[in-house]
């Protein structure tokens, strides 16, 4: 069960938009009628030696100064809730957005409710405001990803942060902020592991974080094993 889970999180982590679709029916087959509150048991248990998150130390340091204006910190990701959840706690985020699996009588059907990708993402960030009383308009965004373009679209102060070439380009056009980041930090190093369930952490690929007053970046870009 315990590697299993693993290849799971694997899967759920890395994956782009197409890997993702191509993905569905693996993913049902795999995790159909698995309990919930083992796997986060498992994830707690296991994790962090499977996996060693990586986050750029210029990621950790902007979220550090949102965080001392006042802001909320929202980490937003197309990976699965049971991967983003760990790593906005050890990052010290408010709120944390991802995709999230179907569960009926605490366990997984094997189908994904809610895919937190591309529009996806811009909806729930979105709903977020409206719920919390954000106002987008003083909101700040930051992503790597051509993907996320509804995202950087919804705030006031979005912003490209090493970007793809198609990103890039779009910032160019639209006159977008563009950052580089380029040290990477162990998670672990960084920010100290808290005990028990809330080890569990692992790196996401195309994670982002909202603040309120302030919204977003890929904070964990790869896998360090």
């Amino acid at each position: 069960m315990k590697s299993a889970y693993a290849q799971f999180l694997f899967l759920m982590s890395g994956a782009d938009h197409d890997q993702m679709d191509r993905m569905r029916s693996y993913l049902t087959n795999m995790c159909t009628g698995w309990d919930v509150e083992q796997v986060k048991s498992i994830v707690g248990e296991t994790l962090h030696d499977i996996v060693n998150p990586l986050v750029f130390a210029e990621a950790a340091e902007l979220i550090a100064d949102h965080k001392l204006c006042g802001r909320d910190v929202v980490v937003v990701s197309a990976s699965g809730e049971e991967i983003v959840a760990p790593i906005a706690r050890a990052l010290g985020a408010t709120h944390a957005m991802a995709t999230r699996m179907v569960v009926e009588d605490g366990k997984y059907t094997g189908e994904i409710a809610f895919y937190c990708y591309g529009e996806g993402k811009a909806e729930a960030i979105r709903e977020l405001a409206a719920r919390e009383g954000y106002a987008l308009e003083h909101c700040y965004a930051y992503s790597d990803s051509i993907t996320d373009i509804p995202m950087l679209e919804v705030v006031g102060h979005p912003t490209v942060v090493n970007p793809d070439r198609a990103l890039r380009k779009e910032a160019a056009a639209r006159g977008w902020p563009v950052l580089t980041f380029s040290r990477p930090v162990s998670l672990r190093d960084r920010i100290p592991a808290p005990s028990g369930a809330a080890m569990a952490t692992t790196a996401a690929v195309g994670v982002s974080a909202l603040a309120a007053g302030a919204l977003t970046y890929s904070l964990l870009r790869r896998f360090a094993f």
